[in-house]
């Protein structure tokens, strides 16, 4: 099979040139931590212990906690094996062509497998669905046990059971951003759930919805 017929349907043959080695990949698989983002106020790990920086770290976190979001998680297949991650960072960029972004940090675990795959689902989260959530962004465990999924119609990837929405699709560019990449997505398929029901969002370090308390 030739190098250009392996890059799926609509991905920017770009792309390739940023996927990590299989061996950059065994080196992230390290020991098990938490992926969610911290709250506010929380101990910053910052390279160097110093102690203004650690501030600064903790005051940018602070500040960007105030805007709230929704979360997502985000989905691919490595070889037979389902692979998520919870992301935070997620938007719309473009509506022709249709592209999206989430921002996977550089030790995310999961985000090299989602990139060497070539594409992922970005599956919206309800109000009930925080538990998913947290055992998607823990690592050291199955994150797909006992999680209902079904293989995505464009990709294969996991779409998620109760989600309210998922996107479906190639990674299209991956752009290095501090200690994080920026990675376009372009959308294949687009589907609103079954059922209706409140959005999970994430404000000032915890789980939020839109319904009132």
């Amino acid at each position: 099979m030739s190098e250009h017929a392996q890059i799926p349907e609509g991905m920017n043959p770009d792309a390739r040139e940023t996927w990590p080695s299989p061996e950059l990949i065994e080196s992230w698989l390290g020991d098990s931590v938490y992926d969610l983002h911290l709250g506010p106020g929380e101990d910053v790990a910052v390279p160097g212990e110093d102690p203004a920086a650690t501030a600064a770290a903790r005051r940018f976190r602070d500040v960007l906690s105030q805007f709230g979001s929704g979360v997502a998680v985000v989905t691919t297949m490595s070889g037979d094996e389902p692979v998520g991650m919870t992301c935070q960072s997620f938007s719309s960029v473009s509506l022709d062509p249709p592209l999206v972004l989430f921002v996977p940090s550089k030790t995310a675990r999961a985000w090299p497998l989602i990139q060497r795959s070539g594409r992922f689902c970005v599956n919206v989260l309800a109000a009930d669905q925080a538990a998913l959530s947290n055992q998607m962004a823990s690592r050291g465990v199955d994150k797909f046990a006992g999680v209902d999924w079904t293989p995505s119609q464009h990709t294969g990837s996991p779409v998620l059971s109760g989600t309210l929405a998922h996107i479906d699709c190639t990674v299209h560019a991956v752009h290095e951003a501090g200690d994080h990449y920026v990675v376009i997505g372009r959308a294949l398929d687009l589907q609103v759930g079954a059922q209706e029901s409140d959005p999970l969002l994430f404000f000032r370090g915890q789980y939020r919805t839109t319904a009132p308390e």
